[in-house]
């Protein structure tokens, strides 16, 4: 008799506490901050990133694990092992670059335990730090309260968590954005369930978008291949 296939599932969650929930079941996950953390992924990915991580902000209190520190010091790795620098993107977007550091400075101290340097520290201001910083192979850890928060929950419990966005950006629009989270999704799955995450349950932005790029790697055929 012909063994039955495991089916795969693709579902929508909400906020960091759903990230962390989705990963504790095996899932791939998906960040959607749409403003601004994963558009802000989404230009670096575009312009040569080669890496683009998320953390949680200083003096975030939690129910569950996250712990930026471990992601600067993974960071940092990775960027000893490529020859190449890091790129902070931080909040408040708004504020001074004293600000910015001060917001995150236990992932600074992880990057600066691991000897890789800082090449800039930007704000999280979406598709237009693309224009702010040279990309091209380095690593990106994006600071924010929502999408930030969401990945290192999402990333303390395994390491398969992407961002998508379904903003556009420099280099694309319509739905371009939404394909390229849900073919990105896929192509990290490999055939495992996947968790799209409105990294703000309060933000419609974020609800609609996780929505509509999970209902895209559906329509690109994933669930039934």
């Amino acid at each position: 008799m012909e063994k039955l296939r495991q089916p795969k599932e693709v579902i929508v969650a909400y906020n960091a506490s759903g990230a962390a929930r989705a990963a504790s079941l095996g899932f791939v996950v998906v960040i959607v901050d749409v403003i601004d953390m994963s558009t802000s992924a989404e230009a670096a990915l575009e312009n040569g990133a080669f890496l683009v991580l998320g953390a949680s902000p200083d003096n975030t209190k939690l129910p569950f694990k996250v712990d930026p520190y471990k992601i600067g010091k993974f960071a940092g790795k990775m960027a000893k092992e490529l020859d190449t620098e890091i790129i902070v993107v931080s909040e408040p977007r708004c504020g001074s670059h004293e600000q910015m550091l001060n917001s995150c400075q236990k992932l600074t101290e992880g990057i600066k335990e691991s000897g890789a340097a800082i090449n800039k520290v930007l704000p999280n201001l979406g598709a237009e730090i693309a224009n702010m910083a040279d990309f091209q192979r380095k690593i990106v850890v994006c600071v924010s309260a929502a999408g930030g928060v969401a990945f290192d929950a999402a990333w303390q419990v395994h390491h398969d968590v992407v961002t998508g966005t379904i903003a556009r950006t420099i280099k694309t629009k319509g739905k371009e954005p939404a394909r390229k989270a849900a073919q990105r999704a896929i192509d990290l799955a490999q055939g495992r369930n996947i968790a799209v995450v409105a990294a703000s349950a309060n933000s419609l932005e974020d609800v609609l978008g996780a929505h509509f790029i999970a209902q895209t790697i559906m329509e690109m055929g994933y669930l039934n291949s």
